[in-house]
């Protein structure tokens, strides 16, 4: 695949893992557990294909709803894996990021998130995002609220603010917006996942669940995107003259 094809972003939705744990008459849990597997070959496929950076949906606003053994469980698999896979990260050259609001976590969690982001800071390859108790909404809700309070501190007028200003006030503001969405196990909507930065992104939907993803899977959604036209509003016509 030429290079100049892929994405610098790709955002994914791993769905599925209660599904696969289910099909395999397993607990839920282990779903989860075998889905780890999945976002560290995704992690790999991206490094090697020079892919800019993931952003991976770990845990949304909405997830407290489920039982709460279910929760208790991902927290804690969240805890073990930031502990094993950040030095593995660190030793490849990789950047943690996590967006999200931590305020819910343990402190234990907010602690071990800061460890592992503080570790992989200054890494300069391949930028993994984790999105954990995180929600699109909430998202623009904070870049409206940190707005509000220039605008009372006299720092902007409220005439200033337009869709370039607010987007500098977003989780991953300094990082390039998402060319791909990719979302697993056959859903075909974005559940409240980074709704204001996929405005023009590509979206990929595939049936396989999420701790069935592997490279082959990667590959067709690679092989998808690189036969889209991306116009962000223009004519095709149009794009054939400015590239002429």
């Amino acid at each position: 695949m030429n290079t100049t094809s892929l994405p610098r972003h790709i955002a994914i939705i791993m769905d599925g893992n209660g599904r696969w744990a289910k099909l395999r008459n397993l607990p839920r849990v282990m779903g989860h557990r075998a889905g780890v597997k999945a976002v560290r070959e995704t992690i790999r496929c991206c490094a090697e294909k020079k892919i800019e950076v993931v952003t991976l949906f770990a845990f949304s606003s909405e997830n407290w709803q489920r039982p709460q053994t279910e929760v208790s469980y991902l927290m804690e698999l969240f805890v073990s894996a930031l502990q094993r896979e950040a030095k593995k990260l660190h030793q490849q050259n990789i950047q943690l990021r996590i967006i999200g609001d931590r305020l819910r976590f343990s402190e234990k969690l907010q602690k071990q998130m800061a460890k592992a982001e503080e570790l992989t800071a200054k890494n300069t390859g391949l930028i993994v995002v984790i999105a954990a108790n995180y929600g699109g909404q909430w998202d623009i809700a904070q870049a409206c609220q940190t707005l509000a309070k220039e605008v009372e501190q006299g720092v902007i007028t409220s005439d200033e603010i337009n869709a370039s200003l607010i987007q500098t006030k977003l989780a991953l503001a300094d990082l390039p917006l998402p060319d791909l969405f990719i979302r697993t196990s056959g859903e075909m909507r974005i559940s409240n996942f980074m709704i204001w930065q996929l405005a023009y992104s590509e979206l990929y939907f595939t049936e396989c669940l999420w701790p069935d993803f592997n490279a082959l899977e990667f590959e067709k959604a690679l092989n998808s995107y690189s036969l889209r036209e991306r116009r962000y509003g223009c004519t095709s016509e149009q794009l054939r003259t400015d590239n002429a």
